[in-house]
C-alpha cells in the first residue's frame, strides 16, 4: 500500500468503517511510514474532539404529535365507501324527480337506509380507533439478532457473560441504549464485541471485548482468518494497555503454528513491546515453532542485544531447549 492510497482510506479506518483485510494492510504501511501516521493521529483527533459534542435527539412527543394530526387529517377526508356515494348520487338526482312523488319517497326510503348504514360503520371505525390508541405500548424487548444492522450501532456501553455458559449480555446503543442476548458464538454477538474491541473510549468495554475474542479463539470456536483474529493481532500491535495485549496473546496461541500473520505479530511482540511479561508470554508462545529459522534469528538477537536481563535469560533458556531436543 503507498501513501497516496492510505491517505484515502485513513478516515474510514478512524470510523471503523473500513473492512478488516485493508486495514490489515493499512496497519502495515503505519508502521513504515511516520507522514501517514501522523495523518492517522490528527483524524483520530478530530474524531474524538467531535465525539463529546451534545447528540441532538427528538422530541419524546414527536411520534405522539405526528399521529394525532395523522388522524386528524384522516378525519376530514371525504368518506369513499360505496353505499355513501350511491347516497350522494342519489341526492343529486332527488331534486329532478321531485315531481315523482312516488319515486322519491322509494328513494329516500332507501337513502335514510344507506346514511343508517354508513353512520353504523364510521361509528365502529371510530370505536375500534380509539381502543387501539387507548391500548398501552407493548413494553420493549430485547431486539431480535437478525434486527441488527451495524451502521446503526452507536457503541457498546457494557459486557456481561453469564457464568458457567457461554451466553454473553451486549447493552449497545443506537439512537437510545438497546439490550442484545445470545451466545459468544452468535454472528450478531460477534460483531457487537468487535465493536466493543474498537470502543477505546470506554476502557471496561475495550477489555471485556477482547478478553472474550481470546476466549473464542483460544477454545476454536470458529476464529481460523476471520475479523476476530485480525482485532486480536490490532490489539496486540497497537492496544497503550498492557493486559489487553497480554489477553490478545492468549487468544492468538492456537495459531501461532498455522498461521504466519500471527507468528509475525508474536514475533514482533517479542521485539517490541514495552512490557517483559507481554514479552516473556510471546517467547512462551513459540514453543510449537522452536525449529523455524525466523523464530530463532529473533530469539539469538533478543538473547545477545536485549537490554533486559531477564528477556536475555529466558531466550537464552529457550534456545539451550531446542538446541538439546535437535
Amino acid at each position: 500500500m503507498n501513501c497516496e492510497v492510505a491517505q484515502e482510506i485513513i478516515v474510514l479506518a478512524v470510523y471503523g468503517e473500513l473492512p478488516d483485510d485493508r486495514a490489515h494492510q493499512l496497519e502495515q504501511h503505519l508502521t513504515q511510514c511516520e507522514r501517514c501516521r501522523q495523518e492517522m493521529e490528527a483524524v483520530a483527533g478530530l474524531q474524538k474532539a467531535m465525539s463529546v459534542l451534545p447528540v441532538i435527539e427528538p422530541s419524546p412527543s414527536l411520534v405522539a404529535r405526528t399521529r394525532l394530526r395523522l388522524d386528524e387529517a384522516l378525519d376530514t377526508m371525504p368518506h369513499g365507501g360505496f353505499l355513501i356515494r350511491r347516497w350522494q348520487s342519489f341526492q343529486r338526482g332527488f331534486g329532478r324527480m321531485a315531481s315523482a312523488p312516488v319515486m322519491a319517497a322509494f328513494l329516500l326510503l332507501i337513502g335514510l337506509g344507506a346514511g343508517g348504514w354508513a353512520g353504523y360503520r364510521a361509528g365502529a371505525h371510530q370505536a375500534t380507533a380509539q381502543l387501539v390508541a387507548a391500548t398501552p405500548a407493548a413494553p420493549a424487548s430485547i431486539p431480535v439478532m437478525a434486527d441488527l444492522d451495524a451502521a446503526q450501532i452507536a457503541g457498546v456501553s457494557s459486557i456481561t457473560l453469564e457464568p458457567n455458559t457461554e451466553n454473553v449480555e451486549v447493552r449497545f446503543s443506537r439512537v437510545v441504549p438497546e439490550t442484545a442476548f445470545g451466545t459468544l458464538d452468535d454472528p450478531q454477538i460477534r460483531q457487537l464485541l468487535l465493536l466493543g474491541a474498537r470502543n477505546h473510549d470506554d476502557s471496561t468495554v475495550h477489555m471485556d471485548s477482547v478478553d472474550l475474542l481470546a476466549q473464542e479463539c483460544r477454545n476454536g470456536h470458529q476464529c481460523a482468518g476471520g475479523p476476530i483474529r485480525n482485532a486480536l493481532m490490532v490489539a496486540l500491535r497497537y492496544d497503550k494497555n498492557a493486559k489487553v495485549r497480554s489477553k490478545a496473546l492468549d487468544g492468538l496461541e492456537p495459531y501461532v503454528a498455522i498461521d504466519t500473520r500471527v507468528r509475525d505479530a508474536v514475533l514482533e511482540a517479542l521485539l517490541k513491546d514495552p512490557d517483559p511479561e507481554v514479552r516473556t508470554q510471546a517467547i512462551a508462545l513459540l514453543a510449537p515453532v522452536e525449529a523455524d529459522s525466523s523464530v530463532q534469528d529473533v530469539l539469538q538477537t533478543v538473547a545477545s542485544q536485549d537490554q533486559n536481563p531477564h528477556i536475555r535469560n529466558v531466550s537464552r533458556q529457550f534456545l539451550e531447549q531446542v538446541s538439546q531436543i535437535q
